[in-house]
């Protein structure tokens, strides 16, 4: 969710539709990207890539929440560093689901998974900040 400045408090809007298609475009070529790059990652064809963004944002949403919470005092003793390793599960866990519904999308070995979720995150992270750039700081102000 992103933070909205409105009236001096900060509030929380959930993602708009264009923004989740907009995460999902990114997270593909990502995936895609990190297949290309690293050794270890395995995308078949792209009916292949297509499902394992959708499991990939699926695992996102619903595991990568209670994997924080239950490595909240990891990441603080790491100074967030952990959060590589939270992601290189994810991405793992995708892949292992993927292998169960016999899509085309392999992860093999944990420096595999580690790379490939610092390519995606950085990717991510990258597109994210420019769209911020051009979007401008949060406006102050509002209704008074």
């Amino acid at each position: 969710m992103r933070m909205v400045v409105v009236g001096g408090q900060r509030e929380r809007r959930p993602p708009s539709p264009w923004e989740l298609a907009l995460r999902l475009v990114v997270n593909a070529v990502g995936l895609w990207l990190a297949a290309v790059l690293v050794p270890g990652i395995q995308i078949d064809d792209v009916p292949s890539l297509v499902a394992a963004t959708a499991l990939f944002a699926l695992v996102n949403t619903l595991v990568r929440p209670l994997a924080f919470l239950a490595s909240a005092c990891f990441i603080v003793l790491t100074f967030g560093l952990f959060i590589v390793v939270i992601n290189a599960l994810m991405l793992a866990l995708t892949a292992w689901i993927a292998g169960l519904l016999g899509l085309g999308f392999r992860v093999d070995g944990f420096a595999s998974a580690i790379f490939g979720a610092l390519i995606v995150a950085l990717l991510s992270l990258f597109v994210s900040s420019v769209l911020r750039w051009r979007r401008g700081p949060p406006q102050a102000g509002g209704p008074a």
